[in-house]
């Protein structure tokens, strides 16, 4: 057993991880960051929660793209396929859960 104190975690780059668990497959990973990611699409589904600081979530589909203002206790589901990107507002903390090797 351990306990993470997740506001205490930090990363020598953005989106460096400490990884939390692999559970059937999937990897539990907590991210720390304070650039955004790059558009991506996963091979697999993604939950992502963020926990610390906050994240423009940005979303590209059928109607254009979209963006949304994630905080702390807010998830958000990619499915397979799913074209999105993270922005955060300054630092911020997320768990992230998907299949092992995933984008």
């Amino acid at each position: 057993m351990r306990m993470i104190d997740v506001k205490a975690f930090t990363a020598s780059e953005a989106w460096g991880a400490l990884d939390v668990a692999s559970i059937d497959g999937a990897t539990v990973r907590l991210h720390w960051t304070d650039q955004p990611y790059i558009w991506h699409v996963n091979d697999g589904e993604e939950v992502f929660v963020v926990l610390d600081g906050e994240v423009d979530m940005h979303c590209r589909g059928e109607d254009g793209e979209t963006v949304h203002r994630m905080r702390p206790g807010d998830i958000f589901h990619a499915g397979d396929g799913d074209e999105h990107v993270a922005h955060p507002v300054g630092v911020a903390r997320v768990l992230v859960v998907e299949r092992a090797g995933s984008v």
